[in-house]
């Protein structure tokens, strides 16, 4: 990223177009000019301790409203940043606007909040919701908007004549969307605790937020590193036909065993990652799978090699197994695969006094004076909240029955939050949803040797967060799976068997 670069190309414009805008740009989050320094400090990965690569390609630090409030305090229009957290650019104009002191951290928690919610548009206002059928016009979707007050609650609205749902469940899912511990959500203004937030609807398409506290912000940054890390193919095509999930598997085992096998010839090392999934008999779901025959399915092959002429070769065999193998394969999408560079990415902490934060403005570098933060986030863990007793009278059915939920990706690991359609609910949903048993569920995703699931209570939400660690094959660019961000993994835990008294659910 240029900001710099991005101002001058706007102010351009802005002169041809007579314009009277005032444009600054925030600097300092590039910490590649460190490399070197941070090569000498034992700098680790955060999730899995590895030590920092020798050579990457980029390195960001992500940083919090304050230097986006002090351009708007500078008189800025516009304001370009580097890499920011998403929140701050709904905190910033916030701070800018009340004059919220950086130590009031309960608003500042509130307003990260507002910005956590409306931060992937439309997902709070109906899109990517449990139950979608709900949900009127996806062709003319309105975009979230929040009406926040000086005393930092919010009400979530959208425009009028728009389509999608603005309700508590839409709201709540969109609340444990991507987050770890509910109750240490670690930003660089502020650590936030989601767990006793209350959501109220007061109106159609109006829901009221309030109750997020916060306390200090750590004194580090999460940086994010990008390095090269080989090359990948990924092709997929179409199998019609009887037996076509066991032609699909036959081939794609086919096509990597003769790569290997000719790859060994030449001295080469085989494929250090690859990936097949037969996608028409459910075969994300692991053992839950309900379908095992199907005329037509769609194969998926993805490899990794440190050789970007390996993964050509591979690209190269395609085709020829139109014509080799079994019958029926067609719909090579995109044509001949081509191999790409895997990017990976590194995250890590860096302490703040090491970043030095600026504002360019009118000519001038404005310092940005950061809070130094606390290293003591102790907090007391909300203890697990009330269980139910099976009684031998409870019926089985799908967890979709008696609760919302959403999944996304934090680099390699996955939440999944579940919230309770209603608070009588929740007391089964915590005897069925233990870790153990959501581990086992998933197990098809996870890591034997890497992966664990971890459990958190957000009580006011009636809502229950689990985090499935390694869970996504390396997660986001560097996953060869078909869905490496976790997106569809709330959908399979929905299908999870649990039980309920009858009685609760003709209630």
């Amino acid at each position: 990223m240029n900001p710099l670069a991005c101002r001058d190309a706007l102010q351009k414009i802005i002169n041809e177009k007579g314009l009277d805008l005032k444009v600054a740009v925030v600097l300092g989050d590039d910490v590649l000019p460190k490399h070197s320094e941070l090569l000498t400090q034992n700098v680790q990965e955060m999730f899995n301790g590895e030590p920092l690569p020798a050579h990457v390609a980029s390195s960001n630090a992500y940083l919090g409203a304050v230097a986006i409030r002090d351009a708007l305090d500078l008189g800025a229009d516009i304001v370009i940043t580097g890499r920011v957290v998403d929140s701050a650019v709904v905190l910033a104009p916030l701070l800018h606007e009340y004059k919220w002191s950086l130590d009031d951290y309960d608003k500042l928690a509130q307003g990260s909040l507002a910005g956590h919610v409306i931060e992937c548009g439309a997902q709070c206002t109906g899109g990517n919701f449990t139950d979608w059928r709900l949900v009127q016009g996806f062709d003319n979707m309105g975009f979230p908007i929040v009406e926040v007050s000086e005393d930092a609650s919010f009400i979530v609205t959208k425009p009028q004549g728009t389509g999608g749902l603005v309700s508590n469940a839409t709201v709540a899912e969109q609340i444990v969307y991507e987050i770890g511990n509910p109750q240490a959500y670690l930003l660089p203004d502020v650590t936030a605790d989601f767990s006793q937030v209350h959501l109220e609807q007061i109106d159609e398409d109006r829901v009221k937020v309030t109750g997020a506290t916060g306390r200090a912000p750590t004194q580090q940054y999460k940086v994010s590193a990008t390095y090269a890390d080989g090359y990948r193919v990924l092709v997929s095509f179409l199998i019609a036909g009887r037996e076509a999930p066991e032609k699909a598997q036959t081939i794609a085992d086919a096509i990597i065993n003769k790569c290997e096998r000719v790859l060994a010839l030449r001295s080469v090392p085989p494929f250090s990652e690859k990936s097949i999934e037969i996608l028409g008999i459910e075969s994300t779901y692991g053992s839950h799978s309900r379908i095992q025959e199907s005329r037509e399915v769609v194969v998926k092959i993805a490899i990794k090699h440190m050789f970007k002429e390996a993964c050509m070769f591979f690209a190269s065999e395609i085709a020829q197994a139109s014509t080799g193998m079994a019958p029926a394969l067609a719909g090579i999408v995109g044509g001949r695969p081509k191999a790409s560079a895997v990017v990976k990415l590194f995250s890590f902490l860096i302490d703040k006094d090491q970043i030095k934060v600026e504002v360019d403005f009118a000519g001038q570098r404005h310092p940005v004076q950061i809070p130094t933060g606390s290293a003591d986030q102790a907090f007391a863990q909300h203890s697990v909240g009330e269980v139910a007793v099976y009684q031998g009278d409870e019926i089985e059915v799908a967890l979709v029955e008696v609760a919302h939920a959403r999944s996304g990706d934090k680099g390699n690991h996955s939440n999944i939050g579940v919230i309770a359609r209603k608070v009588e609910y929740l007391p089964w949903i915590r005897a069925a949803l233990n870790e153990q048993a959501v581990a086992e569920y998933m197990q098809h995703v996870l890591d034997p040797e890497k992966s664990k699931v971890i459990r958190y209570e957000l009580p006011a939400m009636h809502a229950l967060n689990f985090m499935l660690e390694n869970a996504l094959g390396g997660g986001g660019i560097a996953s060869l799976r078909i869905d490496p961000q976790g997106k569809a993994f709330a959908q399979q835990l929905l299908d999870m068997p649990i039980k309920v008294p009858a009685k609760l659910l003709e209630k």
